[in-house]
């Protein structure tokens, strides 16, 4: 074979692989753009959220009756939330029906119980003292507790010194006889540690 047509034979197999090379090219980018059309027309995948945890650490305000009674007899009419001076009471977020949450405003046991005063139902009956409210008991994690480091701010903002502080042992213990559950131990405890240490169980927790 002469050397042109081996040269003629090499340029055409040249140009036979390079057209191949472009058809295939061709081919994977239609491929690719209608690919990309099919999925751009598909409706965009939306993120399932979270499912958000119901809290059940709410407290009933001051004087109200059994959970039972208190829920044939509560008309969610928010006459006790709006006599709150302290804001602590609040609607359920679901019920709506009056509860606290002790870390966010724990009820600040007023004298007069202007929340008492205004529910027209007896879901929340009148109390002759302080002492007689029974809204929940604070409980303690020595776990948690920073009282070996020296921390006791709850122990002087109880308003019924019902938490003791041993500083021979740096430990501090409840008094259950004294607590009425009112949660300032607990809203204080979150506020100068970094983790809660005190929490309140509600009466209709305690009662089950």
């Amino acid at each position: 074979m002469s050397e042109s047509s081996q040269e003629q034979q090499s340029s055409d197999g040249v140009s036979l692989g390079r057209r191949n090379f472009i058809r295939q090219s061709v081919v994977s980018l239609g491929v690719t753009v209608q690919e990309y059309i099919k999925h751009s027309d598909a409706p965009a995948e939306v993120p399932e959220a979270p499912p958000v945890t119901e809290r059940t650490d709410w407290l009933r305000p001051p004087g109200a009756v059994g959970e039972t009674d208190f829920l044939e007899r509560c008309t969610k009419c928010g006459d006790c939330v709006e006599a709150c001076p302290f804001d602590a009471i609040r609607n359920h977020r679901i019920d709506q029906t009056p509860v606290i949450l002790a870390e966010e405003q724990p009820c600040q046991l007023c004298e007069d119980f202007p929340c008492i005063e205004a529910c027209e139902t007896e879901a929340l009956l009148p109390v002759l003292e302080v002492s007689d409210v029974e809204m929940g008991i604070a409980k303690l994690s020595h776990q948690e507790c920073t009282a070996a480091h020296g921390c006791n701010a709850c122990v002087s903002k109880c308003p019924q010194q019902a938490i003791d502080m041993n500083f021979a042992a740096f430990q501090i213990s409840i008094l259950d006889d004294r607590c009425v559950g009112c949660g300032l131990c607990q809203q204080i405890c979150k506020a100068v540690n970094d983790r809660v240490a005190i929490r309140v169980v509600p009466t209709r927790v305690l009662l089950c």
